[in-house]
């Protein structure tokens, strides 16, 4: 039999307030905690003051407790994390399926940001030497998003962005770079044609998690570029399982 572990009392005792807390929407006082959770009130004092001061717990006026703020970011934190564990599989599976590095992204706040590569030692992500932030302008993934914002947010997007030339082939002008997403070819699709990085090419297509706008795609060698059909009607099915795994209630 192994060793049993070594446990921190002081940790136990936190998580035990925690709960405590948690059982009380409006709140109770020190000497309910302590009692509830078999604590001394100095050392439930002692922990509640700490986690106060660390943001898992609020200090109410009449001095009861209540959750903090903290606690919520973590549980909206986890909540992201449990949707992207839904949906990792989907990407797993385009990976192995067609030999590509696969990406998700999400336009928050005004930016577009990358929440998941999924590759492998035969299928490497490009190298990201350039920021999904400010290269929304030249990668399929950040095209793909502004192709379907509205104009409003377009033009806010471009207006924040200097379409800034990473390769020869990048567009740099936002009448042009608005003029092809306009008319792509395989629309919804939306691809980078060594835009990012000489010698890659990818493709993408939008995602939604309830009001929230992605983009799903793949990187791959340029000598590839003839299956760029191909590829995109792969994409599409999975785009949409893609939405279907972020629409799901938690």
């Amino acid at each position: 039999m192994g060793a049993a572990p070594t446990l921190i009392t002081s940790v136990q005792r936190a998580f035990r307030l925690l709960e405590a807390v948690s059982a009380h929407e409006n709140g109770a006082p020190a000497k309910r905690l302590a009692r509830e959770t078999d604590l001394p009130l100095a050392t439930a004092y002692h922990l509640l003051r700490t986690l106060v001061h660390d943001g898992y717990l609020r200090k109410l006026d009449d001095g009861g407790f209540v959750l903090g703020d903290r606690l919520r970011t973590l549980h909206t934190a986890g909540r992201g994390q449990a949707l992207l564990n839904r949906v990792r599989p989907v990407l797993a599976a385009l990976r192995d399926e067609l030999s590509t590095a696969a990406y998700l992204t999400f336009y928050e706040d005004g930016e577009i940001r990358v929440a998941e590569i999924v590759d492998g030692p035969r299928t490497p992500r490009v190298d990201l030497w350039v920021g999904f932030e400010d290269a929304g302008h030249a990668t399929a993934l950040g095209k793909c998003v502004l192709r379907e914002l509205d104009d409003e947010a377009r033009k806010d997007y471009l207006s924040r962005h200097p379409l800034d030339d990473l390769t020869p082939r990048t567009i740099t002008t936002a009448g042009e770079l608005i003029r092809r997403l306009d008319s792509t070819p395989l629309a919804p699709a939306v691809t980078d044609l060594e835009e990012y990085a000489l010698g890659t090419v990818c493709v993408a297509v939008p995602v939604r998690s309830g009001r929230t706008l992605g983009s799903l795609g793949v990187s791959m060698r340029a000598d590839r570029r003839p299956r760029l059909d191909e590829i995109r009607e792969r994409l599409l099915p999975a785009a949409g399982r893609v939405s279907r795994g972020l629409s799901l209630t938690i």
